[in-house]
C-alpha cells in the first residue's frame, strides 16, 4: 500500500500558542513571568516542549538541563489542562487527507509529541476516526529524526516503506525521512516556513490543496 505519514504540530495543525502557553505556566510557577512570546517563539514551540524550557530559562539566566528536566512534566500537565485552547487544524487539512484515501492511500501520524497527548489531540480536532494510525514519543522507545517512529507508522497501515513520503515541517521531518530513505514533503505556512526550501526536501506546498498533484508527482 501507498501511505502518505504526517507530522502533527506545525504540519497538521498549528499548536504553537498552546504549547508557548504551557511553557510560560511553568515559569511563572517558578516567579520568572511569561518568558515566551506566543508569536516570535512559536517556531520555537514547534520543536517541542524542552526546546522552549531551554529558550525561556536561557533569558532568565542561571538555570540549566536540570531545570529543564524538572519542570518537563510539569509542562506536560499544564499542556494536557488547555491542550485545544487555541489549536487549530490547518486550512484544508483534513480535507486533503480525506482525498488521499480515496485515492488509495493509507494515512497516519508519525509526531515527537507524547502518544496520549497526541490521541488527545487528534481526539479534540475531530479527526480520529480519519488516521489509521498514530506513532507518537514513547511508542518505540526513539523519536524523529531516528525513522524507527516512521517505520512503525508504515508498518501499522500495512504499507511499503518505499512507496512512502513524509509531510512535515522541519528539520527533524527532512532528516526523518531521508534516514528513511523516503521522500518528503514540507509545508511553507508554518511558523518556520520561509526556512523548508533550504532543507532541500523532494517537494514544497503553500497550503493543502496542493497536496494530491505534488504526491502524486512522487509516483509512489
Amino acid at each position: 500500500m501507498r501511505t502518505v505519514i504526517f507530522d502533527l504540530d506545525g504540519t497538521l495543525a498549528d499548536t504553537s500558542r498552546d504549547l508557548v502557553a504551557a511553557a510560560n505556566a511553568c515559569f511563572e510557577g517558578l516567579g520568572l513571568g511569561a518568558l515566551l512570546d506566543p508569536e516570535r517563539d512559536a517556531g520555537t514551540a514547534l520543536r517541542g516542549g524542552r526546546a522552549m524550557l531551554r529558550l525561556g530559562f536561557s533569558r532568565a539566566g542561571g538555570h540549566g538541563e536540570a531545570d529543564v528536566a524538572r519542570e518537563y512534566p510539569n509542562l506536560l500537565a499544564h499542556y494536557a489542562e488547555g491542550i485545544d485552547r487555541h489549536t487549530r487544524l490547518y486550512p484544508g487539512a483534513m480535507e486533503a487527507v480525506e482525498r488521499l484515501k480515496l485515492q488509495g492511500y493509507g494515512v497516519g501520524i508519525c509526531t515527537n509529541k507524547p502518544t496520549a497527548l497526541a490521541e488527545t489531540l487528534r481526539q479534540r480536532l475531530g479527526g480520529r476516526a480519519a488516521f489509521g494510525a498514530l506513532v507518537g514519543a514513547g511508542c518505540v522507545g526513539v523519536i524523529k529524526p531516528d525513522p524507527a517512529p516512521l517505520f512503525e507508522t508504515v508498518r501499522r497501515l500495512g504499507g511499503d516503506l518505499s512507496r512512502t513520503c513524509l509531510v512535515g515541517d522541519s528539520e527533524t521531518d527532512r532528516n526523518t525521512a531521508r534516514a528513511a530513505g523516503a521522500p518528503s514533503i514540507l509545508v511553507t505556512f508554518g511558523p518556520a516556513g520561509g526556512d523548508m526550501a533550504a532543507l532541500e526536501p523532494e517537494a514544497l506546498i503553500g497550503h493543502f490543496n496542493e497536496l494530491d498533484a505534488t504526491v502524486a508527482a512522487l509516483n509512489l
